[in-house]
């Protein structure tokens, strides 16, 4: 069955017809290389100079500090494997946490392989990190401290500000993931303490397969595809123009709304949790219950199989996604889940619902309509 009502916006989002507008030109009649020297190629390298100066002027960073990477785990990765290598000589210490996307715990695994040492710091059971833990274990040799801007699972938001503030002084960088953030709660570059941060267009309803990263001017970047001198020498590859004038739309949209937009979601958010909280027992609410992503919730439901019940939920047309994984017909509690310790007989009845700027209070009623009735089932009631 169709998806009638989506709930999986931390997933993907729906391109905006404005932002497939703005992209129409550079994927046909202004295909120019923005790398070639006549006039078609100058004018797609306009579009992605002006992109990248409209990109830097929404979150308050200057152009030279944006390069366009093909999204999310591309920048991760970059920042992650190629700054530790960089400041080797410093030290090959690396700290994270336990609840960070794959993209940044797989590069951290990595690391370890090729010798460097890493910490991943515990979240209470709010999903909040060990703030007292961090301050422990940093030491003179931790080159590279990397903490999430908003988790992916759980909506929980990190104490950013407190990090940078045990970091200044200490020459150890500091990255985030803002991939599920950006686009949905106010990041300005020059009050946002981090030295690189991670975005992807498909979050804030641009186009799949393009990102940014922010590098703070005068911060180590290595360069990371190697070949011709496109992104200043840092990212070899012939540039996605269309994706990135696209990116910037839906980037500005997503700001020049905020203020109007995430008001409403996180009314209906509310809405949502304190309905199904109060009307179907042996429910509970994975992360903070206030400093959180606006659109995200996420549920455990005691004795549920998330898996099952997802399947009956998308039976009602319904489209969320699980806090656990299904790997050869077994249950995996997700490793956010296991890190916040939900207790063993609600963990496999976890499931993510992440609302979007279509979303209406009618949706969120049959959403709980439909929990309600496949909830009971599922307990044979």
């Amino acid at each position: 069955m169709s998806c009638k009502i989506y709930m999986d916006h931390a997933a993907t989002t729906e391109m905006l017809p404005q932002v497939r507008k703005a992209m129409e030109p550079y994927l046909m009649e202004e295909y120019g290389n923005a790398s070639t020297s006549y006039e078609m190629g100058r004018r797609t390298r306009e579009a992605l100079e002006g992109a990248r100066e409209q990109i830097a002027m929404l979150i308050k960073a200057k152009p030279e500090e944006i390069f366009f990477t093909s999204g999310g785990s591309e920048s991760d990765n970059w920042v992650i494997k190629n700054v530790a290598a960089e400041k080797k000589e410093k030290g090959k210490h690396v700290i994270t946490s336990k609840i960070e996307h794959h993209a940044v715990l797989r590069s951290c695994e990595y690391l370890e392989k090729l010798g460097y040492e890493l910490t991943y710091l515990d979240v209470d059971a709010y999903g909040v990190i060990d703030l007292a833990q961090l301050r422990e274990v940093l030491r003179e040799d931790t080159t590279l401290v990397s903490v999430m801007t908003g988790n992916n699972e759980i909506g929980t938001i990190e104490p950013l500000d407190a990090v940078a503030s045990m970091l200044r002084g200490t020459g150890t960088l500091f990255h985030t993931d803002a991939v599920q953030a950006i686009g949905q709660i106010p990041l300005s570059m020059n009050q946002l303490p981090v030295d690189y941060l991670s975005a992807s267009a498909h979050k804030f309803h641009g186009p799949k397969g393009v990102g940014f990263l922010f590098v703070r001017k005068d911060r180590d970047l290595p360069s990371y595809i190697h070949g011709g001198s496109q992104e200043n020498g840092k990212r070899a590859g012939t540039e996605n123009v269309a994706g990135i004038v696209g990116m910037a739309k839906a980037l500005e949209i997503a700001v020049e709304e905020m203020q109007v937009v995430r008001p409403r979601i996180v009314r209906l958010r509310n809405y949502f949790v304190e309905r199904v909280l109060r009307e179907i027992p042996q429910g509970r609410l994975n992360g903070h219950p206030h400093k959180r992503l606006p659109g995200n919730v996420n549920f455990s439901f005691e004795g549920i199989d998330a898996t099952s019940l997802l399947v009956l939920l998308e039976e009602d047309g319904i489209c969320a996604s699980a806090g656990s994984a299904c790997n050869t017909g077994q249950t995996r509690i997700s490793h956010v889940i296991e890190a916040i310790h939900v207790p063993k007989n609600y963990a496999p009845g976890s499931v993510r619902f992440t609302m979007g700027r279509e979303t209406d209070r009618r949706q969120v009623d049959a959403v709980i309509a439909s929990l309600k009735k496949n909830i009971g089932l599922l307990r044979g009631e």
